[in-house]
């Protein structure tokens, strides 16, 4: 047994509430090392009389590991607990402080979860994970107000450059909401729209107010309340990081240097150095017209929270992406969420972050982070075919296993936006491919965000190519795309399966480009496979936890399969797919629980 890859810590993704007084526990072991594995837990002030023992469940697999599971439920809240892992004749006990094959009653050292408070629960807004989020990037969506279109705007057709206008606004927006409604989404997400000078609206210049180009204050409130009528949450881009340089309290530094009340709010290189090349001050990045803010200051900190709460009160936001969230300090964040939840309980904060960001996603901090991890997988397999379907199931299940399931659920997961290449554009036209991303985007776990235009075919390449503007005319759009992801968000909605249920791959080999997962809960199993490849091919799954000869019906074509001794198989065409469900209401939901 491989005790070098045994590994646990409490807190955290390895032991968590996810249900009042629940506690999950994983543990992680060497991939096929480990046979089985039992939690033996009890109270630590009477550990003799209260321990137990619950056999864990292989949840999920990535390259290297096996990640085991379990829920117990503390008897007086406290929770002592140490694994027993079985390998053979081998049996082994693993806790904080030690390893070996016997353990007694009064060993000190055992794992700890000192007592399960609802209040370190994490509890991401329960309808995230029910949602279906749009992208917005109000220059290119749709123009419905000429009067407040900017000097020398574009003609809608016209080539997308870093620096142009093209009169997109909220008017547009009002207009459109019956395509959004029709489309089936059930949020829109704003990039900026306050005061600033470039089409993107990152170098803010006043928090405070809608961009005139997009309208006003008044026309937010109304497009927010029109939305909150039809079912629509709205969230607001906001960048706490930095903001432009024509933001008034960088020009009275600029202006007064160190004399200005305003110094402090920004962060020094050295002595006022004008001589040099590179701003005295830090940037976001390297781009001089984004001062970084120093959101150690105390009188900064007051208002930008302010920024948030004034926006929650006038216009009843429903969230907010806040970007670059991850070079803030994380004391800023914790004073900024207390204050947010304080008004609106249910508000989503979710940060741009690219990296494993657990550190701020404990309950303190966010809610959630973008998925561009499992972005990048989902590129890399289905539209690049850079990976085989062993790496892409390593890979989206090791990070499946890096937040806890609430924080996974409420996760936002993108294949495009702003910053990105347009995933049929990777896919380099090829629509089906497409589908089968946009396939495991709405069967996985987290929010589905759609980027505009994606749903109707439109292609670009990276920034500023990827921000074209939104193609109006019916005869150019696709409409069988547009009708695939209706579908989508229909099946989203209805089955709630495919939002939060149970996931674990079936099918994913070293070599081969086909996939195949389930997803269940209570009262609904469903499996998803697919073809990445120019080559049709046949594919058998074992389906475990089901009946002989059980049906399974294809919820596009109503094509009906048989599982015969537990073996489903199916033809898949070229970068074909199939949706499959359970035929008859069956209790899916495996007995080890949430995992497999």
């Amino acid at each position: 047994m491989n005790v070098e890859a045994l590994y646990h810590r409490h807190k955290q993704n390895w032991a968590f509430i996810y249900e009042q007084n629940v506690v999950y526990l994983r543990l992680r072991t060497m991939k096929n090392d480990v046979e089985s594995v039992q939690v033996c837990y009890g109270d630590k002030y009477n550990w003799y009389k209260t321990e137990q023992k619950a056999d864990m469940y292989k949840l999920l697999s990535d390259a290297l590991y096996d990640y085991w599971e379990v829920q117990v439920q503390p008897i007086f809240g406290r929770l002592s607990y140490r694994f027993l892992l079985h390998a053979g004749d081998q049996s082994l006990y693993y806790a904080e402080r030690w390893c070996k094959e016997y353990a007694a009653e009064y060993d000190f050292g055992n794992f700890e979860y000192p007592y399960a408070h609802e209040r370190d629960r994490i509890t991401p807004p329960d309808w995230v994970k029910d949602a279906v989020l749009y992208q917005i990037f109000p220059d290119r969506f749709a123009n419905g107000d000429h009067a407040n279109d900017p000097v020398q705007t574009e003609q809608w057709e016209a080539t997308s450059t870093k620096l142009n206008f093209f009169g997109g606004d909220l008017q547009g927006v009002l207009d459109r909401l019956d395509y959004l409604t029709k489309l089936g989404i059930t949020c829109i997400y704003f990039t900026p729209l306050f005061q600033a000078e470039t089409n993107h609206k990152y170098d803010t210049a006043d928090y405070y107010n809608v961009d005139r180009q997009f309208g006003d204050n008044e026309l937010l409130k109304k497009l927010v309340d029109e939305c909150h009528q039809r079912g629509i949450r709205v969230l607001l881009d906001i960048v706490f990081n930095h903001s432009g340089h024509t933001f008034p309290p960088f020009v009275d530094v600029m202006k007064n240097n160190r004399l200005s009340p305003y110094a402090d709010w920004f962060i020094w290189r050295d002595e006022w150095n004008k001589q040099s090349d590179t701003p005295a001050y830090e940037t976001f990045g390297y781009e001089a017209n984004l001062p970084k803010f120093n959101t150690s200051n105390s009188e900064l900190i007051e208002y930008l929270v302010n920024i948030a709460v004034f926006w929650l009160k006038t216009c009843d936001i429903d969230g907010f992406r806040l970007d670059v969230a991850n070079e803030i300090d994380h004391r800023f964040w914790r004073t900024f969420r207390d204050s947010v939840k304080a008004i609106k309980p249910d508000v989503y904060l979710v940060g741009e972050m690219m990296h494993d960001a657990m550190a701020w996603l404990q309950g303190d901090q966010l809610d959630a982070v973008m998925d561009y991890p499992v972005r990048y997988s989902a590129i890399q397999f289905f539209a690049a075919r850079r990976i085989d379907g062993k790496e892409f199931a390593d890979t989206v299940s090791a990070q499946m296993v890096a937040y806890p399931l609430q924080v996974v659920e409420a996760s936002f997961q993108l294949l495009g936006s702003h910053d990105t290449a347009r995933m049929l554009t990777l896919c380099q036209g090829n629509t089906e491919q497409l589908k089968q991303a946009v396939l495991f985007q709405f069967t996985y776990y987290g929010a589905p965000c759609i980027y505009y235009g994606d749903e109707i075919g439109m292609s670009g390449g990276d920034d500023p190519d990827n921000r074209r503007c939104m193609i109006w005319d019916e005869d150019r759009q696709d409409s069988q795309l547009f009708e695939f992801y209706q579908q989508m968000i229909v099946m989203r909605k209805q089955y709630s399966a495919l939002r939060y249920g149970g996931y674990r791959f079936l099918h994913a080999e070293a070599g081969d480009h086909k996939i195949a997962y389930e997803r269940w809960d209570d009262s609904e199993h469903f499996i998803v496979a697919m073809n990445v490849s120019e080559q049709a091919a046949a594919l058998s799954v074992s389906v475990k936890d089901t009946n002989a000869d059980e049906h399974w019906v294809d919820v596009w074509s109503g094509e009906v399969l048989i599982a015969k001794a537990r073996m489903l198989a199916m033809e898949l065409p070229a970068f074909g797919y199939r949706l499959l469900r359970r035929h008859t209401t069956h209790n899916a939901v495996h007995n080890t629980g949430k995992g497999a």
